[in-house]
């Protein structure tokens, strides 16, 4: 009597996890995306205090330095890494998924429905990327910061903002942050099945209200220094 011997084509496939999936990618991309969103705005918000001088300034970088006993830096440091890990691993992996599903290029691009924010995001998060790793050498840990001095926030914000180099590529930084999030804000509300016509002219304002506010805010910050407004 024959035996039946099961083949390749007929084995049962592993089942796929939620983030091997699309969805769950496009899950995870939201939720660190959102963690992200809201570091830019409360660090935005802390630098603010450069207007108002030396001692608020170096006191609000104390408090942070000390906060649960000097571990919620670090606590807040980690979380942030995972993120911008986690963040940086899904947009490459959902990039690859995208090329993969559409071999062949479209013959003529159509970029009516697109907005500059969407199409450059891969260059723009580049950008970010080489920005971040720039900024915690620079005025974190002073490695490349040649007048740097441990526990002066203030001082290393201006003689750091003194170099146009230094303030050019920043500037630089937050139009790229400005548009990644723009676009970044508008899938979100996509995600949360926001996207109707009734809704659309709302998310697109909120998006760009919210992208510009930070941009232009951080923007204002190496442009004060490099006009005297804020100074030693």
């Amino acid at each position: 009597m024959p035996v039946a011997v099961p083949t390749m084509a007929g084995a049962a496939k592993p089942e796929q996890g939620f983030l091997d999936s699309s969805v769950g990618k496009k899950v995870l991309m939201a939720v660190t995306g959102v963690i992200l969103f809201g570091f830019v705005t409360v660090h935005m918000l802390g630098n603010m205090t450069a207007y108002m001088g030396e001692h608020a300034m170096n006191s609000y970088a104390e408090l942070l330095q000390t906060m649960i006993h000097g571990k919620g830096i670090w606590i807040f440091r980690a979380v942030l890494l995972t993120a911008v890990v986690l963040h940086a691993w899904t947009a490459l992996t959902l990039t690859n998924l995208n090329s993969a599903a559409r071999k062949v290029g479209y013959r003529v691009k159509q970029h009516q429905a697109a907005t500059l924010a969407s199409r450059s995001m891969r260059y723009s998060g580049v950008i970010l990327g080489l920005f971040i790793i720039f900024h915690l050498l620079h005025l974190t840990t002073g490695t490349v910061h040649p007048h740097f001095v441990k526990g002066e926030a203030f001082q290393n914000f201006v003689w750091g903002f003194k170099d146009v180099k230094v303030a050019a590529f920043y500037i630089v930084a937050q139009i790229c942050l400005g548009f990644h999030l723009w676009h970044g804000v508008w899938s979100f509300t996509q995600s949360l099945g926001w996207a109707h016509p009734r809704y659309n002219t709302l998310r697109r304002n909120l998006a760009g209200a919210f992208a510009l506010v930070i941009a232009a805010v951080n923007i204002s910050y190496p442009i004060a220094v490099l006009t005297g407004l804020i100074h030693l």
